[in-house]
């Protein structure tokens, strides 16, 4: 039988290849020390959880809650972005909560575009950055640039070329994947364009609290007038570590804002009151909780850094987020990323997500997640450190197992 039209429009989800040799593996007994997924395994902090406990046994909390978030979460949202960045929002009408920074996206995509649009998008990149709107029928031109000096010119040459104009183009520093972070001086620059171009900026701020060595990653809307073509969207899922509670936000733009609105008013009721009320009493704590959660990936980092050189992987240390984009070792280079996370997975019981999975120019890297304790990071390199010497010395046992089924 046929594919619906919009499932013929994605391609096939490399991830779950390395998640059927993950399953399989362990129904096989194995250890296996996944570094795939970036799923965060620090619990939610004990204040934000005894909140949710504490207005969940109101009864009157267990109705329909508001889709665009109820208001003293808006307002929690908007006053931290004052805090962080300086910036001023109104939350009635430039705040919309959303069930993470995912749906926003999705739900942006589906407010904004119409069939044939154009969007200029990152390559590598978050995987619904493209397809939220490949599936609401826009279509994805991809940019293999880094936010520096390069970056300009490839608007330019996106604009020049596309047909029609693009529409918008997506922002996600520190990126998921690769960790790069954006500074002020780019963000003003990529503003000064797309107000040039009437472009709409969607920028995605998911890991604005997770970096290191002492340098806060900017927000877009510090920059003067960039409201005026700007949303921004952020979660709370690494922040506070809140991954399943599906609580993000979307700010900026008041007429997009309000399209986005307006989608989702038809789409859901919003997350429930309880975790929106628990939500705001995080957006309103002093910030120790972010800081400790911070602390724990920058000694993750650290550890992995060091551990995976140790072993013969020589990977640059992140400046930002809770992954490494790692380079491919040589020796396995040709092999492409999802083969060589197929490997690990075998011979070293290691788990990593293969960088074609975020763009076919992520192909050269795998990423990797900090989320394992330092004991199992310093595990996984000791595997990785095994399977790297007995590959050098039997280069022919290192074949994908599943390449023979």
């Amino acid at each position: 039988m046929e594919e619906f039209h919009k499932v013929r429009r994605l391609p096939p989800y490399v991830f779950e290849q390395v998640n059927r040799l993950k399953a399989s593996a362990r129904s096989r007994g194995a250890d296996i020390i996944d570094l795939g997924m970036g799923n965060p395994d620090l619990p939610t902090p004990k204040a934000i959880v005894d909140k949710l406990c504490e207005v969940v046994r109101d009864p009157r909390t267990h109705r329909y809650s508001s889709s665009r978030g109820i208001p003293g979460l808006r307002r929690a949202q908007a006053a931290y972005y004052q805090r962080r960045f300086g910036v001023k929002l109104n939350p009635d009408t430039q705040v919309v909560a959303t069930l993470g920074s995912k749906e926003g996206f999705a739900n942006m995509a589906q407010a904004i575009t119409a069939p044939g649009d154009v969007i200029l998008c990152p390559n590598p990149t978050y995987p619904i950055h493209a397809f939220g709107f490949i599936m609401s029928g826009g279509v994805i031109r991809s940019l293999q640039v880094e936010p520096d000096d390069g970056f300009i010119p490839a608007l330019e040459r996106g604009v020049r070329h596309s047909i029609p104009k693009p529409l918008a183009l997506i922002l996600n520093y520190p990126s998921n994947p690769t960790a790069l972070v954006a500074s002020l001086d780019f963000y003003k620059d990529v503003v000064a364009f797309a107000k040039k171009n009437d472009i709409i900026i969607l920028s995605d701020l998911a890991y604005s609290e997770i970096y290191f060595d002492g340098n806060p990653p900017p927000s877009v809307l510090q920059v003067p007038g960039a409201i005026d073509v700007c949303v921004e969207f952020t979660s709370m899922s690494k922040t506070f570590s809140m991954p399943g509670w599906r609580m993000g936000f979307a700010v900026g733009n008041e007429r997009l804002i309000s399209a986005l609105t307006r989608v989702k008013s038809y789409l859901d009721y919003g997350a429930f009151t309880p975790i929106q009320v628990a939500a705001a009493h995080a957006l309103n704590g002093d910030g120790a909780d972010i800081a400790e959660v911070r602390d724990i990936y920058h000694k993750r980092r650290d550890v992995m850094v060091d551990a995976f050189g140790r072993a013969g992987w020589n990977i640059p240390a992140p400046a930002a987020s809770m992954f490494a984009w790692a380079p491919i070792p040589e020796p396995f280079k040709h092999l492409g990323s999802l083969e060589f996370s197929k490997l690990l997975i075998e011979h070293a019981d290691v788990a990593v997500a293969p960088g074609v999975g975020f763009g076919e120019h992520g192909d050269d890297f795998v990423r990797v997640a900090l989320v394992e304790n330092e004991h199992r990071i310093r595990q996984a390199a000791r595997n990785i450190k095994r399977f790297l010497s007995t590959s050098a010395k039997q280069p022919n046992n290192v074949v994908p197992l599943s390449a023979h089924r």
